[in-house]
């Protein structure tokens, strides 16, 4: 198991909270997504055939971009 923890400057409400929990918890090999609009982070738990860059690729093409 993998735990990663980004910065998502876009995070402004629960709303985009409950948008990234919801579209990145659907990837296969996810095992769970904390997001939070008070520290704009996202903490992922994810194995197999998940990957860093396949979580990026989809929390950009959803307009919540990893920071740096």
């Amino acid at each position: 198991m993998t735990t990663v923890t980004y910065s998502v400057p876009n995070i402004s409400c629960g709303h985009c909270v409950h948008t990234i929990q919801m579209e990145v918890g659907d990837l296969a090999g996810v095992e769970s997504v904390k997001a939070s609009n008070e520290t704009k982070q996202v903490e992922i738990n994810f194995d197999e055939p998940a990957t860093e860059d396949k979580i990026k690729s989809l929390l950009a093409e959803i307009n919540y971009p990893v920071a740096g």
